[in-house]
């Protein structure tokens, strides 16, 4: 037990020993811990105080003391630093603080100065308007007011006006009512039914056929009689017929019989169309009160000068020429010099007293000779057995026609005497003996058969009237010699230069293709002479109707830089007023008086170009040339002189000018896209015109892009490449920019052709050039793609030309051209080029380009396909044949801009601003 208690008495006596030590060690712990320190800084601060001031060890120092410690100088001095710039950074921040006080002051001056600056900007324009409203009215009160012309519309009782001396002294000033027919009137034509009226059943049925034919598709022609200016008449041809022709005063009556002859015919047109060498003069001594005659067979006590009219006979009523029939222009020099085939019906030698014939001499210092036909007949005989010239004459016919005394008979077939002329390089056309007789059937027909063929016409005896003799210069198609000087006639012939002849058949070909090749050209020639003599302006020509196909716009479209860089080329102030059309009637109606003899006479040439309308050559948008369309007279240079005037001209004569393009397209949306973006802020721009060539229509959900300017997409009635070039209402101005829908130019490249055309408004301006080539072994025509010094086309598929052209196109140019082009679907360029190259004898003209035009990620084209190039070669030579030689020039010319491809530096550019 006690072994037990001592051991537990023992075992607890170490537990308590061992918890007072713990208790000792914690209260020592917690005493060094915590007293210890306060013991420590006591004591310390006591030895400071002990050992004074100097004595310090611990204590707090003075600052100089402090830096002199070595380990805490270069504390000091960053603390210094930092204090400087902490001082600097304040400085600036009150500074900062005024400028920011004194800018919201200016803030508050400005937005006072811009509210003030659009009072006087709005008070400015009402000023402005006021002042072009007090203008008009100063130009009204200086202007007189015009107003139309009083139509004098008599009734059909009408008196008329006082009776002439004499019929044969009757003219326009005398005998034509001009109160009928105003500037403004458009003149009206009114034609008679030709069963109206008894005479009518003896007309040729192929002359009425034709003349209404002719009449049907007339655009002066009127329905209503109360309110036309002239009233037609057809009195002729006469058919062969055993009924009795009525009498002279029988005929009268008739005439006077007419609904509205109004007691004396004025303004009344009788014509008589011929289609046989001997005609009947149906109107002698029959008289025609104040009516004018339009026939091809005049007496001299018949013919009314000024008045009357000496039209041409009626070859071919209800035929076209054959084109290809026609023999070329070229070579000028045929088989024969001269021919001549013909039989004297009549010779007033055997009416005369018999005498003992006289030298030229004696004859011409006496009276003048009765008949000079016998001497003819004896030169020309002379002339053919001297062999000097191989030359064809025959005075005896194995079956002469029908003629008029003293006229020279026609020989043989048509078809046999054509045969003959185109191997003649001029044709005789002998007068009629009878200088009484003024104008003969016979002698239009040979006229006419020598221009169809080319041969030169060589009229002998200077009395003949030619067919409208008043307006047509015949002396630049036709040799006319007196009589007298049949001797001198070889000489003369043969010193003619092969280019004068080759102007003179050019000139007669097209004479004989505008005024006599078709009843229509007839018509209308006899229609527009009437119409040019009273003065009365010409109807223009109607445009294509542009039937737009509804679209919807997209997104602005984007500029590409490159397209859109204009370079170091500077054409002038860039119009951002909205688009506008080119002035048109410029001149109004002062053309007649100045330029109607020059237009009408001219061939085809540099000056002068003529419409489908025969001696009416007005388009809307070429009045500003000649008058309201007297013809189209290019203009070149520019209105400003040199220098900064010229620049801001940019050539041409009008200083603000527009083009409008026109885009050919087939089902290549997202490629004609791409390229109506690309003209999106291209100076100049009118609008465009897109073509739609495909019966397709545009997909519903395609986005047009939006360039700012009208796009209008034009419906075509079929798949035409010659629906390029329709005069479409569309295009408002007088240039137009032609471009594939795949080609790619430079906005410069553009603007730059745009200038260079309005200096030569009369060509074709562009960029792609060909030529054409002899090919000697296959004696043809060849077309030429390859890069060359010379050229004689510009593709339209990137060329400016004048509108005019578009109208000469599609309503003058020979049908067969552009059947030709619908056939092979190709040549329409060729065929524009052919055209504007015979019209103004000039060739193009080619601009340089800086990049290639044509696509090069479209889809493949026309022009890859292999037979695309043998097509070609067929239309060139296919043209050749009808316009009769090869119109297109030769030139090495090529315009290039001042600073073309030239790299200036940026402090030099300014020097050459107004190059």
């Amino acid at each position: 037990m006690q072994r037990n208690g001592g051991g537990v008495g023992a075992g607890g006596q170490p537990w308590v020993l061992r918890r007072v030590r713990l208790t000792w060690l914690s209260f020592m712990l917690f005493f060094i811990l915590v007293f210890f320190p306060l013991i420590a800084h006591y004591y310390l601060t006591t030895i400071d105080e002990a050992g004074g001031p100097d004595k310090r060890i611990f204590g707090p120092r003075p600052g100089g003391e402090l830096c002199e410690a070595k380990h805490v100088q270069d504390l000091c001095r960053i603390r210094e630093s930092v204090s400087e710039e902490l001082l600097q950074l304040e400085a600036k921040r009150q500074e900062l603080n005024g400028e920011i006080a004194r800018l919201n002051l200016r803030i508050e001056a400005c937005k006072r100065s811009i509210d003030s600056a659009k009072q006087d900007l709005l008070q400015l324009k009402n000023v402005i308007s006021q002042t072009e409203h007090s203008y008009k009215e100063l130009m009204a009160q200086n202007q007189p007011k015009l107003s139309l012309p009083v139509r004098l519309l008599p009734d059909k009782e009408d008196p008329g006006l006082p009776p002439p001396k004499s019929a044969h002294s009757c003219r326009l000033r005398s005998c034509f009512d001009y109160g009928r027919c105003p500037l403004t009137s458009g003149f009206p034509v009114y034609v008679y039914d030709t069963g109206s009226y008894p005479w009518g059943d003896y007309l040729d049925p192929l002359v009425k056929q034709a003349f209404a034919a002719s009449v049907k598709g007339n655009i002066y022609v009127t329905d209503n009689p109360s309110i036309a200016c002239l009233y037609l008449v057809l009195v002729g041809e006469l058919q062969e017929s055993s009924s009795p022709l009525p009498s002279p005063s029988e005929l009268e009556k008739q005439l006077k019989a007419l609904p509205y002859w109004r007691s004396d015919g004025h303004n009344h047109l009788l014509v008589h169309l011929s289609r046989k060498s001997m005609t009947q003069n149906f109107l002698y001594n029959v008289s025609t009160g104040r009516a004018a005659v339009a026939q091809s067979t005049f007496l001299e006590q018949q013919y009314r000068e000024g008045f009357d009219l000496v039209v041409s006979p009626l070859v071919h009523a209800l035929s076209e020429p054959n084109f290809l029939e026609v023999p070329p222009q070229v070579p000028v020099k045929r088989k024969y010099l001269f021919t001549f085939q013909g039989e004297r019906v009549e010779s007033l030698r055997s009416s005369l007293q018999e005498a003992p014939p006289q030298s030229f001499e004696e004859e011409m210092e006496g009276d003048p000779p009765a008949d000079y036909d016998d001497r003819i007949i004896g030169t020309l005989k002379a002339v053919q057995d001297s062999h000097l010239d191989q030359v064809l004459v025959e005075f005896t016919c194995k079956n002469p026609r029908t003629s008029l005394p003293t006229e020279w008979a026609l020989c043989g077939e048509r078809e046999d005497r054509l045969e003959v002329l185109k191997a003649s390089t001029f044709a005789l056309v002998i007068a009629p003996g009878d200088g009484q007789l003024v104008a003969s059937a016979g002698c239009g027909m040979r006229l006419f058969e020598a221009l169809e063929v080319g041969a030169i016409p060589v009229v002998l005896g200077d009395h003949s009237r030619l067919p409208y003799h008043q307006f047509i210069r015949w002396s630049e198609a036709v040799i006319i010699v007196p009589k007298p000087r049949v001797t001198e006639l070889h000489f003369l012939l043969r010193s003619l230069s092969d280019n004068d002849m080759l102007a003179m058949r050019r000139q007669g070909r097209f004479l004989w293709e505008t005024y006599f090749s078709t009843s229509e050209n007839v018509l209308s020639t006899i229609l527009a002479s009437i119409r040019t003599s009273i003065q009365v302006p010409a109807a223009p020509i109607k445009e294509e109707p542009a039937h737009e196909i509804p679209h919807k716009a997209g997104k602005l479209a984007g500029t590409d830089a490159n397209l859109a860089d204009n370079g170091d080329l500077d054409l002038g102030p860039v119009e951002t007023e909205p688009p506008y059309a080119s002035p048109r009637f410029l001149r109004n109606f002062t053309y007649t008086a100045a330029d109607t003899y020059r237009a009408w006479n001219r061939a085809p040439g540099p000056f002068h170009l003529f419409p489908h309308t025969p001696l009416d050559p007005v388009l809307p948008s070429e009045a500003k040339f000649l008058g309201s369309g007297t013809g189209f007279r290019p203009i070149g240079g520019g209105t400003g002189g040199s220098g900064k005037e010229f620049q801001a001209a940019l050539g041409g004569n009008v200083p603000r000018e527009q083009f409008t393009v026109v885009m050919l397209t087939y089902e290549r949306e997202e490629v004609l896209m791409n390229s109506l973006e690309r003209l999106n802020g291209l100076p100049y721009l009118n609008k465009v015109v897109v073509v739609w060539n495909s019966p397709k229509p545009p997909s519903d959900d395609l986005l047009w892009p939006d360039i700012g300017l009208p796009i209008v997409v034009v419906r075509t009635e079929k798949n035409s490449l010659n629906n390029r070039f329709l005069p479409w209402d569309a295009v408002e101005t007088e240039a137009i920019l032609s471009i594939d829908d795949d080609a790619h130019l430079r906005h410069d490249e553009i603007m730059f052709g745009f200038r260079v055309w309005r200096e030569a408004r009369d060509r074709i301006v562009g960029f792609p050039g060909r030529y054409h080539a002899w090919d000697v072994n296959h004696q043809s025509w060849l077309y030429n793609s390859n890069y060359s010094c010379e050229l004689s086309m510009v593709l339209t598929g990137a060329a400016f030309f004048h509108k005019y052209y578009a109208y000469l196109y599609s309503y003058v140019m020979p049908q067969a051209i552009r059947d030709m082009v619908d056939e092979y679907i190709n040549c329409e360029d060729i065929a524009m080029n052919f055209l504007v190259s015979h019209i103004t004898r000039k060739p193009p003209i080619k601009v340089t380009s800086r990049w290639t035009f044509r696509c090069p990620g479209c889809p493949q084209a026309l022009s890859h396909d292999d037979s695309h190039f043998h097509e070609r070669h067929k239309c060139i030579n296919f043209f050749v044949k009808v316009y009769g030689y090869m119109p297109l020039l030769y030139t090495q010319f090529r315009v290039d801009s001042v600073l073309f491809k030239t790299r200036l530096p940026h402090d030099k550019t300014k020097c050459f601003k107004f190059i």
